[in-house]
């Protein structure tokens, strides 16, 4: 019995020692930059330390939420670009633009996946265009889903992933910003222009549509170009061409701006006419108007207006 107290007491000494020092259970929370490299957030952390931010996603005397796109998103994106794998691509992409990419995924305050479910469906990043800031648009159908510029969704797979200096949810795509990539890279990273690209790779216009431009394009959709596979399939790489470029103007028009009911010259040299409506249209040398579902996607080099039919010259 002696034996028993005696133990009893030592024990419940050491249950008291560990109780002051706080135990396991009470160490703090890793900051951001420490979660992320704890979750294997490799490509991420690679792009933020050399975007120069990591000292952000550490710094304790702020209060941040970070979409942390996972390292298959940044393959993705990487693909898409026509890098060999996600490092290549943060290798090759300058400082500056890795920074902007990373800013967009970034709210200026701590929000909870149910603080951004009451929050309603924009959120302001630290990413700013021309001096303005540039919001990421949500909705809640379910789970938490992020439109970015380039129209693609990135869904929450994790949420609220706790750190001392902020939140983490990570998400299954990389953010594309508006403003940053060009009109190809744009056209690149939304599975919907995959028809387009290899439209404008086979007419080898991809180095005019990468330039300083600017232009605005008038995007046909996959689904566009499948409506009318078996022409697209017959031309000649000169007929493409001219298809392609009767989609370009040689200046950026903002939705805003469209000059509706006039006639404007592509860089074919053809025109076509911009109807006004809901939604507006195009009228091309058809019968048939293509209707305008998306507008004033921004690239660097200009505007991308989404359209669901392509558009037709004459002649070829």
């Amino acid at each position: 019995m002696m034996r028993f107290f005696k133990w009893f007491l030592g024990a419940a000494a050491v249950s008291m020692m560990l109780t002051a020092c706080g135990g396991d259970d009470d160490s703090p929370p890793p900051t951001i930059a420490q979660a992320a490299q704890e979750r294997g957030f490799t490509a991420l952390v690679a792009a933020a330390n050399k975007a120069g931010l990591a000292s952000t996603l550490a710094d304790t005397s702020v209060s941040l939420t970070v979409f942390a796109p996972t390292n298959d998103a940044f393959t993705k994106l990487a693909t898409q670009l026509g890098f060999s794998s996600a490092d290549a691509m943060v290798t090759a992409l300058p400082a500056s633009t890795l920074a902007s990419i990373l800013q967009y995924h970034v709210l200026g305050s701590r929000k909870s996946a149910a603080d951004l479910t009451a929050g309603g469906t924009t959120q302001a990043t630290l990413y700013k265009l021309n001096g303005n800031t540039v919001s990421l648009t949500l909705n809640f159908t379910g789970g938490v889903n992020i439109q970015d510029g380039a129209l693609t969704t990135a869904k929450v797979t994790t949420a609220d992933v706790a750190a001392s200096n902020g939140v983490i949810h990570a998400v299954d795509k990389v953010l594309v910003p508006p403003g940053l990539l060009n009109i190809v890279q744009m056209a690149q990273v939304n599975p919907s222009f995959t028809t387009l690209v290899s439209a404008v790779v086979q007419a080898n216009l991809q180095g005019t549509l990468s330039g300083a431009g600017p232009f605005t394009v008038f995007a046909p959709t996959n689904d566009a170009f499948a409506a009318i596979a078996s022409t697209v399939s017959g031309l000649t790489t000169q007929q493409l061409t001219n298809v392609l470029t009767y989609h370009v103007l040689p200046s950026q028009v903002l939705a805003a701006n469209i000059p509706f009911g006039t006639p404007v010259t592509t860089v074919l040299g053809q025109s076509i006419t911009i109807n006004a409506g809901t939604p507006p249209t195009i009228t091309d040398s058809t019968t048939t108007r293509a209707k305008i579902v998306a507008t004033d996607v921004l690239a660097s080099n200009g505007v991308i207006h989404v359209v669901d039919k392509v558009l037709i010259p004459n002649p070829l």
